[in-house]
Formats: C-alpha cells, sequence, structure tokens
C-alpha cells in the first residue's frame, strides 16, 4: 500500500514537470521564431497559417479507406478465416491493423492523384 502512494505521487510530480517544460517550451520557441523574423526585417503578424484546399479531401479519403479496410477485414475474419478461428483461439487481430493500413494508404494515395489532377490544371 505505501508503494503505491509514493508511486502516484512520483507520477503526479513527473507528469507536472512534463507538462510545464512543454508549455515553456512552445512559448519559448515561438517568440524566439518571432525574434528572428524580426532580426532579418520580416513583420511576424504579416504571416499567417494558410488553408490547405485539399484537407477535407484527404482526411475524408483516408477516412473512407480505413472504414472499407476495417470492414473488408471483418468480412474475411467471419467468412474466409472462420475455421482457423474454431482450431486457434487468438484470433486474427493482425488483419484488421493490415487491412486499415493498405485501405488508408490507399486513400491518401487516390488523394494524392486527385491533388495533382486539379495542380497539374491550373499550371496549364
Amino acid at each position: 500500500m505505501d508503494h503505491t502512494v509514493g508511486f502516484v505521487m512520483l507520477m503526479v510530480i513527473v507528469v507536472s514537470v512534463a507538462l510545464f517544460a512543454m508549455i515553456f517550451g512552445i512559448v519559448y520557441l515561438s517568440k524566439r521564431e518571432k525574434l528572428s523574423m524580426i532580426e532579418r526585417g520580416m513583420d511576424p503578424r504579416s504571416y499567417k497559417p494558410r488553408a490547405a484546399p485539399f484537407q477535407n479531401l484527404k482526411w475524408g479519403l483516408l477516412l473512407i479507406g480505413c472504414g472499407l479496410g476495417l470492414f473488408l477485414a471483418y468480412l474475411l475474419d467471419h467468412s474466409l478465416f472462420a475455421k482457423m478461428n474454431e482450431m486457434d483461439d487468438s484470433g486474427n487481430a493482425a488483419i484488421y491493423f493490415s487491412m486499415i493500413a493498405m485501405f488508408g494508404g490507399l486513400g491518401l494515395f487516390a488523394s494524392y492523384r486527385i491533388e495533382k489532377k486539379e495542380d497539374d490544371k491550373k499550371a496549364d
């Protein structure tokens, strides 16, 4: 019982210090960035983050691909690999992760192809 209280107190201290260090680092680095921009003669207020026009397309195709991969993995697990599951109780967890990764990657590749086609149209 005594060791768990000490461990909890240690974790509270470590997490608090890490949180403070992270916030301090972010503020310190952003101020240094602004100061270096001023030293080079740039106006830090004029640089604002630009909107990415295809961001929604990229996320949409990624999530559609992940959903298709998860659905296909479920179908494969419960139909094609059903006999394997009867003999082996470990399941097919790897197929779920692999299909999500493959179809998510295909979604990102489709997004890249669509963005490239649009950029080529604008360049012409």
